[in-house]
């Protein structure tokens, strides 16, 4: 594992444990070369995935870009950032659990949609107001108006 501070190639493990919901490890690491110590995560991949864009591309999957969007939707919620990394792993494996090597990016959305609506309801629409593109304040009031409605059982 390269060092993120200097580049170099020799890292030594000086501690493992798993992760909290045990869908991967944890590893403390230290530079032979300048010293740094630093962490790293492995997570098993079934197999690769890709996002079918609106506009027909195929992108590789970055669960790296998920946790992002999730923090950035949670923001300033005091949401720690282990249940972020807990919603990103449930989203991975609902992807991964259909057989499929690709998934719409609508799809994926709703995915998303879905577990912060349980996460948090202020994350919900902002991540909302995103992804369904809300181009001014009535889209927002009618949003907001169809989460306050109960849905059909």
């Amino acid at each position: 594992m390269r060092c993120p501070f200097c580049g170099a190639g020799d890292s030594q493990v000086k501690d493992s444990r798993p992760v909290e919901d045990d869908t991967g490890v944890r590893r403390r690491r230290l530079c032979g070369a300048c010293g740094a110590r630093f962490t790293t995560f492995e997570r098993p991949q079934l197999r690769e995935i890709s996002i079918v864009k609106r506009d027909g591309r195929r992108v590789p999957f970055d669960r790296e870009k998920l946790v992002r969007s999730l923090t950035i939707a949670t923001r300033k919620r005091g949401i720690e950032l282990e249940r972020i990394e807990r919603v990103a792993s449930a989203i991975v494996r609902r992807i991964e659990t259909t057989g499929e090597s690709e998934i719409a990016s609508d799809r994926l959305g709703d995915l998303v949609l879905d577990n912060l609506k349980a996460l948090d309801e202020v994350a919900y629409v902002r991540f909302a107001s995103v992804y369904k593109d809300f181009a001014n304040a009535e889209d927002f009031v009618s949003f907001i108006k169809d989460l306050d409605e109960p849905g059909p059982d």
